[in-house]
């Protein structure tokens, strides 16, 4: 089967075939990787993703509070991801931004192409699907919605779906609520470098300049799940990345050359150190490869706000301060945006060269 360049995958996924297009077929390195991902969730034994309780995090108490921060900075250190609970962030709002994705995802294909993006012209920002851009010129069995949410001033709300009537509200309110987290984050982060609180803030863009961009992810149930990704085995670029889920298994992350399977913890956000904090920290905070798996039983729904630094006005490169004789710098300096290029197009390396 051919497969014209603008078709969904949710559209090939409710057309009743059974066999996927060969464009969606993994290399056979990864095939003998991909499993069931719902006995894979069931696991209780090996590595599991660590969970990290921020009730403490602005507690009166310094050995409480220092105890909650240690936590975070381990995991950090060890995993680069995270499940989140107790954040601050209150339920009914996470449930009203999950409802309106869900809402808007529900559409017939043909109301959302109202919002389809054009990468080629430059237009990002809307509803697409993956493009063949890697080495093998493979395809993700992936839908997906994305705009900028922050700050404020940035956001094009014309870009933004209109239906739901909720979507523009909730999602507004999420992405200010997720960027004061994101603060309380990244002044943790900064004193487990021994740096002041504020430096990892502004060492990203400070309140003006980081920007928060916000992707629903949509993969639809696929006929045969063994032979397809979601989404390929990659690093995140941002500083940080917050993702819910709608209680879907589907996340892998490569821990001791190994995929260990996220398991769907209630009310929590999974939280990823992306590669701006990997280079700055100069390796201390691992930025994790991670992958999405697929099923033929249930849709899969992410929403993920990826927290990146301004594409040119920065470089970035280690913290003087994470340098020695004994630990040089891993990374050469570059702007956002070169080390963006820097990945696609080197698909095979997600490292950077040692400088």
């Amino acid at each position: 089967m051919v497969i014209p360049t603008n078709t969904r995958v949710e559209t090939l996924a409710t057309s009743g075939i059974h066999q996927i297009p060969k464009e969606y077929i993994r290399t056979q390195d990864e095939l003998t990787t991909i499993t069931n991902i719902f006995d894979e969730e069931k696991k209780e034994l090996g590595p599991q993703v660590p969970t990290i309780d921020l009730n403490n995090i602005n507690s009166n108490d310094p050995k409480t509070r220092k105890k909650c921060c240690n936590e975070l900075v381990k995991a950090a250190t060890e995993w680069g991801v995270m499940h989140i609970v107790n954040h601050g962030i209150p339920s009914d709002l996470i449930n009203r931004v999950k409802d309106a994705g869900e809402r808007f995802f529900d559409q017939p294909v043909e109301e959302k192409e109202k919002y389809s993006n054009d990468i080629a012209s430059g237009k990002i920002q809307g509803y697409g699907s993956k493009l063949a851009n890697n080495a093998c010129g493979q395809l993700e069995w992936e839908d997906y919605f994305f705009h900028l949410v922050f700050p404020e001033e940035k956001r094009d709300l014309a870009v933004w779906p209109s239906t739901p009537s909720d979507y523009i509200p909730a999602t507004a309110e999420y992405a200010r609520q997720l960027r004061a987290l994101t603060t309380k984050i990244l002044s943790v982060l900064s004193l487990g470098l021994g740096l002041e609180e504020g430096r990892l803030e502004n060492e990203v863009g400070g309140l003006e300049e980081l920007i928060l961009q916000f992707k629903i992810n949509y993969y639809p149930k696929c006929p045969q799940p063994e032979l397809a990704l979601g989404v390929e085995a990659h690093t995140d670029v941002s500083a940080l990345t917050f993702i819910l889920h709608n209680m879907v298994p589907g996340l892998q992350l490569l821990y001791d050359g190994k995929w260990v399977t996220a398991k769907c913890v209630p009310d929590s956000i999974i939280m990823h150190i992306g590669d701006t904090l990997e280079i700055l920290s100069n390796g201390k905070y691992k930025s994790i490869l991670h992958r999405g798996l697929v099923n033929k039983e249930k849709v899969r729904i992410s929403w993920a706000v990826f927290c990146e630094p301004p594409k040119e006005k920065i470089i970035l490169k280690p913290l003087p301060e994470t340098v020695s004789e004994e630990n040089p710098p891993l990374f050469p300096p570059r702007t956002f945006h070169q080390h963006m290029e820097h990945k696609l197009f080197k698909k095979k390396d997600d490292s950077v060269d040692p400088k």
